[in-house]
């Protein structure tokens, strides 16, 4: 099923590029075409700063089978109806850009839920090869898919390519229809969209390995968008290339991205990840300048070549460390955001640039890039991803004693007040704090909305530590879905300064 899938999804990402070429080049002989080309991408992109978030939360919510199915075939539909209306000669730059808008908020709702079902078709252990693969036919796709549609607009112009597109969204839809998932019984009261939404922010919020991931995705994506922004305009009025030599462009970056991906495992096994995002972001930073700079071509495509790799480089480092930076109760609410981070990047990005490169050159907005570019790269120095991620134990771990009760809330009872107390020798008590200040942290990514220790003043070497969670139902969640491994290590390291048993209670607030 992994295999079907990947073979579907190469196929649709050759029809995205191609797609993606034909836009850009319905642009170029614009009188705005400095502006107008970068908001191709933009309309593309958007979409996920709106919708990220909100389809994080639908994929960990609902039958990520079904959404699939549902988003491809709309996408089918939007790009179907951008065909015929450039068969028709309707496609304005307004219609265009509107088309590009909605397509991607399909694209934005598919996204969590594609890289969230990588668990269902393949063991944990071999997650970050299917990630791997699946960047492979990403920029598999982006070496071949716009030296293919330069060809075709050349001699048929865009809309052959739209068409085309919209056939490849069919592959996905039969293998999806064909797939077989199977049912997941939960026992425990189904989370609502609102808190669900709640919960994906405050672990991320609460978790220094993720924001940290996405703060180096953030000072990559943002400079490096220039150069995906502004490569169509470089290609027609630096170099005075046609659309197949814009798509040989294009594939120069794909094909390095290929070899980056074949290269990847060596370059691991040599560096750590901070000097790979390092390297990642040099390369991109050389690439954009001799983009900027160079006006011959057998000079520019070696250089996005070399762009490509880095771009690879830094990309999967970065996702890879995502991926496996997340507990599954919460993986497409976080991927979501490391998409929104990404896509929004670019869609921001691209118009910044675009702007700039309309108010002054796109030599000049290149340039301002590559700084920026080198700026992100010496960040690692006083920004670096943290030493433990991606080595974090995932694995579910329902390892709290069971509560005994005298009566069973409802799931929407709430809020709860959990409190734990604990004795610790005099000398022991820095080793508690600095312990059980990560513990609260721990409390907080699984559903605590307050936590705080506090220190009795009647009894000598007490501590009492309490969390508030929103309702029975969701503290029901974090007792039992929640917790992993890296929680059980976090709260035996508070267990190795306390002496005896923690004695623990749970209050339903009395309304």
């Amino acid at each position: 099923m992994f295999r079907a899938l990947w073979i579907a999804q190469f196929v649709s990402n050759l029809g995205t590029w191609m797609q993606t070429v034909g836009a850009q080049w319905m642009l170029v002989e614009d009188p705005g075409a400095a502006v107008l080309v970068p908001l191709v991408q933009t309309a593309t992109t958007l979409p996920v700063m709106l919708l990220a978030l909100p389809s994080g939360v639908l994929a960990d919510l609902v039958d990520r089978r079904r959404l699939l199915i549902a988003t491809q075939g709309a996408m089918a539909a939007g790009v179907g109806l951008l065909a015929s209306l450039t068969g028709f000669g309707l496609t304005t730059p307004a219609v265009l850009l509107t088309l590009l808008f909605l397509i991607g908020c399909g694209q934005a709702l598919t996204m969590p839920a594609w890289q969230a079902t990588q668990p269902d078709l393949v063991p944990s252990q071999q997650i970050p090869a299917a990630a791997a693969l699946g960047s492979m036919s990403m920029n598999g796709a982006r070496a071949i898919g716009p030296a293919i549609a330069g060809v075709l607009v050349s001699v048929a112009g865009p809309t052959l390519v739209f068409g085309l597109n919209a056939i490849s969204f069919i592959g996905i839809v039969l293998v999806l229809i064909w797939w077989r998932r199977p049912a997941v019984e939960n026992e425990y009261p189904s989370e609502r969209a609102l808190a669900a939404l709640t919960a994906g922010g405050r672990y991320i919020r609460r978790s220094p390995i993720v924001r940290r991931i996405l703060l180096r995705a953030a000072l990559f994506i943002a400079p490096a968008s220039a150069l995906w922004g502004l490569l169509p305009v470089i290609a027609a009025n630096q170099l005075g290339l046609s659309s197949s030599g814009y798509g040989l462009l294009l594939g120069s970056l794909g094909v390095g991205a290929v070899a980056g991906a074949f290269s990847l495992s060596v370059l691991r096994r040599w560096f750590d990840q901070n000097a790979l995002l390092t390297f990642g972001a040099v390369g991109f930073a050389v690439a954009t300048a001799v983009l900027a700079l160079v006006s011959v071509f057998a000079l520019v495509v070696p250089a996005l070549v070399l762009g490509g790799a880095s771009w690879l480089l830094s990309l999967s480092t970065l996702n890879a460390s995502m991926q496996l930076s997340l507990p599954a109760w919460v993986r497409a609410r976080g991927l979501s955001m490391y998409q929104l981070i990404f896509m929004g990047g670019q869609a921001l990005g691209s118009l910044a640039w675009g702007l700039l490169a309309g108010g002054t050159s796109s030599v000049t907005s290149l340039l301002v890039s590559t700084a920026l570019l080198g700026v992100c790269a010496l960040s690692a120095l006083w920004w670096p991803l943290h030493a433990k991620t991606g080595n974090l134990d995932l694995t579910p771990s329902a390892h709290w004693p069971e509560p005994m009760l005298v009566f069973e809330p409802e799931p929407l009872d709430g809020p709860v007040m959990v409190s734990i107390t604990y004795r610790v020798n005099p000398e022991d008590e820095p080793g508690f704090l600095a312990a059980v200040a990560v513990q609260g942290r721990s409390r907080q990514r699984t559903g605590a909305t307050q936590w705080q220790l506090y220190r009795a003043i009647e009894q000598e070497a007490t501590f009492v530590e309490t969390f508030i969670v929103r309702s029975w139902g969701e503290h029901l969640h974090q007792h039992y879905t929640r917790l992993t491994g890296q929680d059980l290590l976090i709260e035996q390291a508070v267990l190795a300064h306390v002496v005896g048993e923690p004695e623990s209670h749970h209050y339903l607030a009395v309304r």
